[in-house]
């Protein structure tokens, strides 16, 4: 089975580019075995349930690309079923370039990253915006936030590819840090109430020693 990806992807021109830059035959191979990579796996909802954010990218009707980047505490972007993920979207600064693109174009591409690992999952399909309060927009609604959610947005997912980790920076989330520095301010807190404990003995032994 191809994978599906390469179908999406690899357009007549991209295929003409790869073939005079001399990668056609290997791409070709790689895309003709493999599995279809068309649904969510387990391996892949472990990594979408831990990131705080991924890029959206629509395209306008006069054909330009746009790409919004879209954030909010883990687990956010929800899974559905293995096929199907969604988010609760809210008032943002009401330009509605996102949503004016899905009225027209339902293509759109998800770019998961993931900085502290050097992980990067690239999602092809098409989006579907579900307006105003709904059990659907409940069920997306990102707990303890109070901003009042707009609409809902629906991701079916056609295509993945995971690719290699290459260039990409090493970096962590304010939470990530947060997390990393409890133990050692725990530690400096420890320290110093040690310190503290033992500063009037030190006192007490100098005085005596300065009297005799």
């Amino acid at each position: 089975m191809p994978r599906k990806f390469g179908e999406i992807a690899f357009t007549p021109e991209v295929k003409a580019a790869q073939e005079e830059r001399g990668s056609r035959q290997t791409y070709e191979k790689y895309i003709a075995n493999g599995p279809a990579n068309d649904t969510i796996t387990p391996e892949i909802a472990r990594f979408i349930a831990q990131i705080d954010g991924f890029y959206l990218g629509t395209v306008g009707s006069n054909g330009y690309p746009y790409i919004q980047f879209r954030g909010g505490p883990a687990g956010f972007l929800k899974i559905l079923d293995e096929k199907t993920l969604g988010f609760a979207d809210f008032s943002g600064n009401v330009q509605y370039i996102t949503v004016g693109n899905l009225s027209e174009n339902d293509k759109a591409f998800l770019f998961l990253m993931d900085y502290r690992h050097r992980k990067r999952i690239k999602i092809w399909g098409r989006a579907k915006l579900i307006e105003g309060a709904s059990e659907l927009s409940e069920q997306l609604r990102v707990p303890d936030y109070a901003a009042k959610v707009e609409r809902v947005i629906l991701f079916h997912v056609e295509a993945i590819s995971e690719n290699c980790p290459q260039h990409i920076p090493i970096r962590y989330s304010e939470t990530e840090v947060e997390a990393m520095m409890a133990p050692l301010r725990d530690r400096i807190a420890q320290l110093e109430q040690q310190l503290s404990e033992q500063t009037p003995a030190l006192i007490t032994t100098q005085n005596l020693d300065q009297s005799v």
